[in-house]
């Protein structure tokens, strides 16, 4: 499993928003200028961030986005799902074809199951109000180092 530029930014785009949304909602602009990102490749993200439900649009002059509900409520897992689709390491369609043969249906119990649930486990283990916390902290101690 490889996870895309798309799943990539959008992880990316969701922390930036979920650190800045703790006042007011957040122009896209202003992610795609801090993350370094495309705004019309961010637009792409957000729309299926939106139907997801995991982001609201705020239209307007004024307008921006903000978290749909807290970022504790919000996986890892939710967002790549969203943006990659399915995490398995491989594809279902190509699993229920080889399950005739025998090794390979102890093969996908014992290896690809076990990695899909381990994949699973911790995408889903990582919250968004983890990551936001994590940010806080590097960018807290980047401010107060010292050097002799």
């Amino acid at each position: 499993m490889k996870i895309s530029t798309k799943g990539r930014y959008g992880l990316r785009a969701m922390v930036d928003l979920a650190v800045n949304s703790a006042v007011d909602h957040v122009a896209l602009k202003s992610i795609a200028e801090r993350q370094g990102i495309s705004e019309n490749y961010l637009e792409q993200v957000f729309s299926s961030l939106r139907k997801a439900s995991l982001i609201n649009s705020i239209k307007g002059a004024q307008g921006g986005y903000v978290l749909a509900k807290s970022a504790a409520g919000i996986t890892v897992g939710d967002i790549l799902r969203v943006l990659e689709g399915d995490l398995s390491v491989i594809d279902d369609k190509t699993a229920a074809g080889e399950q005739s043969n025998k090794t390979e249906a102890c093969i996908k119990g014992a290896v690809w199951d076990s990695i899909n649930a381990s994949i699973n486990e911790v995408v889903d283990g990582i919250t968004l109000e983890k990551l936001v916390e994590d940010y806080k902290k590097m960018t807290k101690s980047e401010y107060h180092m010292f050097y002799i």
